[in-house]
């Protein structure tokens, strides 16, 4: 048996759980939700205040799932485990709704007005929320239980983050293409088809991938053999300062306003390529940006790390306006110029790829670790109250604040009828300031509550000395009385 003190050198995950996590993270990512936005304007299209309003009413729902879907997850104790029933079961069907949500203008007209349309696109959203609330608490769930070991779990993120980096810009570069090859006349296909034919692609390698991780994993801190109560896991929030610190900065993260990068890409610059040929130079300092990440980690403070790692691109973000805005805000503007632009864009995306690695790890590492504070505080693990609670807290804030993203765009004037490139010169410029100044300056709010984040030092290594003394013993105790595999890594 290992000793409490040996649980940083402990690999705890092999190589078949590597694998399978590493490519269920990379499918995630695998996908053209970047071009969602472009969807609904060019090919769904409904109406924007019609579509304020049902996101306010989905808003509501999102928040009534996420309550009753933290307990239940927090109740549940099968001899599958405590998470893997939710990914397996709904891997099938996020996969077939994914594909449903494709097919919508299959379905019905262009008409911005139609009921029908309205009705079915909020009640897919809505189921499709429900059912990813589920896999998202079971899958940062799992992900923290599978191994007790930091260093383990900064290993497969790490990796994790790596192979996706390499294998999710596949799908968007490809629709980017796709997309200007039809607004110029180049391809002879349909806009719904294009989309319809890579949505559905993405949508089966992940359901796919899904079900293998699902399948192969394994969850290694045992959790309660009771379940706690729902005013015992409420308790666990409020005395988890590093949680509170997480929940109050995704609120204020809501504030963080874009109408998106794409339509200033197509609507101004006149190209959905753009954003390939932007991410192109900063591609290699993406891979090597996670080398570095440990040495970081020793030289400066998570908290430094993460607020360098989250807000680097809101002050990039100002500083490429404020070079757009040089000629005014008509055709003659620096936002209007490719030869200007494009060099901006590049730099500012390879600062954000050269420090990528803080950006992705750190914030997971947060997460992972406040989850095990929980059980250092408390005794026992509440992974799905405390999980729904977070994402609770930042839905009440998004259900009042995303609806602006719709009105925001009628009131700058844009026409779902316009056609490409169509749009007046009035709403070119706000197009290019709402994905610029106006998320970079929204976005700094989300700065002030991690400068009070302090779990750091002296304070993780003894919550994670702890931890492993605890967990070795009550693992020892239930090995006796239940005969528990040797890889079990304790009781949370």
């Amino acid at each position: 048996m290992d000793r409490p003190q040996d649980f940083h050198e402990r690999r705890y995950i092999g190589r078949r759980e590597m694998i399978s996590y590493v490519l269920f993270d990379a499918s995630k990512g695998f996908s053209i939700s970047g071009y969602s936005g472009r969807f609904f304007l060019d090919v769904v299209k409904i109406d924007f205040v019609w579509n304020a309003v049902a996101g306010f009413i989905s808003g509501i729902w999102d928040i009534v799932d996420d309550s009753f879907a933290g307990v239940l997850v927090d109740k549940t104790k099968t001899r599958w485990g405590k998470f893997r029933p939710y990914l397996l079961a709904f891997a099938v069907p996020g996969t077939i709704f994914s594909i449903l949500y494709w097919m919508t203008p299959y379905l019905f007209t262009a008409n911005p007005r139609q009921v029908g349309k309205l009705i079915f696109w909020n009640a897919l959203g809505m189921t499709q929320e429900l059912m990813g609330t589920f896999r998202g608490f079971a899958e940062t769930g799992f992900v923290s239980s599978m191994t007790p070991n930091p260093l383990d779990r900064v290993r497969l993120f790490t990796w994790a983050e790596v192979i996706s980096g390499l294998w999710e810009s596949f799908p968007g570069i490809a629709m980017g293409v796709i997309i200007d090859l039809i607004n110029h006349g180049y391809l002879n296909i349909s806009m719904k088809s294009a989309y319809l034919s890579m949505g559905a692609l993405c949508a089966v390698q992940g359901g796919f991938f899904a079900l293998m991780f699902a399948w192969v994993a394994k969850e290694r801190i045992v959790q309660s053999a009771s379940r706690p109560s729902i005013r015992e896991g409420l308790k666990t929030i409020l005395n988890n300062k590093p949680m509170l610190l997480l929940m109050v900065s995704e609120f204020m993260d809501i504030f963080k306003l874009s109408t998106g990068v794409s339509n200033y890409y197509i609507d101004v610059l006149g190209s959905a390529s753009i954003g390939n040929l932007i991410i192109l130079p900063g591609a290699p300092l993406s891979v090597l940006s996670y080398s570095y990440v440990p040495w970081a980690q020793r030289k400066f403070s998570t908290r430094a790390l993460w607020i360098f790692g989250e807000h680097e691109r809101d002050i990039t973000s100002i500083l490429v306006f404020l070079i757009g805005c040089i000629g005014g805000a008509g055709p003659s503007g620096s936002y209007r110029k490719l030869k200007v632009m494009l060099p901006a864009l590049i730099v500012k995306d390879v600062i954000y790829k050269s420090k990528l690695g803080i950006f992705k790890i750190i914030p997971r590492m947060i997460l992972t670790e406040a989850l095990d504070y929980c059980e250092w505080k408390n005794g026992y693990r509440t992974e799905g109250t405390t999980l729904a609670a977070k994402s609770v807290v930042r839905k009440v804030a998004g259900t009042f604040i995303s609806p602006l993203n719709s009105l925001l765009m009628k009131r700058i004037g844009y026409s779902l009828g316009a056609g490409f490139g169509a749009q007046s010169d009035r709403t070119k410029f706000y197009l290019f300031a709402l994905c610029t100044a106006l998320p970079g300056l929204t976005g700094l709010l989300g700065a002030v509550p991690k400068l009070f984040y302090n779990l750091d030092g002296e304070t993780r290594e003894r919550m994670f000395a702890e931890l492993a003394e605890v967990r070795e013993k009550k693992r020892r105790e239930l090995a006796l009385l239940h005969e528990l595999p040797a890889d079990a890594a304790g009781n949370g």
